[in-house]
């Protein structure tokens, strides 16, 4: 498989009964079906295996998640929250999907990083009038 620049896109795994503390980083696509807790910044997907459980961060291009995930994720593109998820942190991605039967708890901010941005200063303004 190749990246968009015709460079071979690198797979990971990180295998069930493994376990990682630290960051990771990397510019192709990341598998977890053991257990890491750290910080994870990827320039292509994130899977969260049914047998995988994360904590820390996730910045990545999008994210699938089947297993445990206590984590702050920035996904730009695509979140997918699979049935068998048990999801604790915030998001903030482009789209999201929640299959029924996932467990979410936690925050979500969808559309673009410009638009999240603006919703963050509107809702500090909104905080600040309220105030005085």
């Amino acid at each position: 498989m190749k990246n968009g620049n015709g460079e071979p896109v690198a797979r990971n795994i990180i295998a069930q009964g493994t376990t990682i503390q630290g960051d990771i980083i990397s510019s192709g696509d990341l598998r977890i079906e053991g257990s890491l807790n750290g910080t994870i910044k990827v320039k292509g997907k994130v899977v969260v295996g049914e047998t995988g459980n994360v904590e820390g961060q996730v910045h990545c291009q999008s994210a699938d998640i089947s297993g445990n995930a206590k984590i702050k994720l920035d996904a730009s593109e695509l979140t997918t929250l699979r049935a068998t998820s048990k999801f604790t942190g915030d998001i903030n991605t482009k789209k999201i999907s929640i299959e029924p039967g996932a467990i979410f708890s936690g925050t979500c901010q969808m559309g673009s990083s410009e638009s999240a941005a603006m919703s963050q200063h509107l809702k500090t303004d909104v905080k600040t009038k309220i105030l005085k």
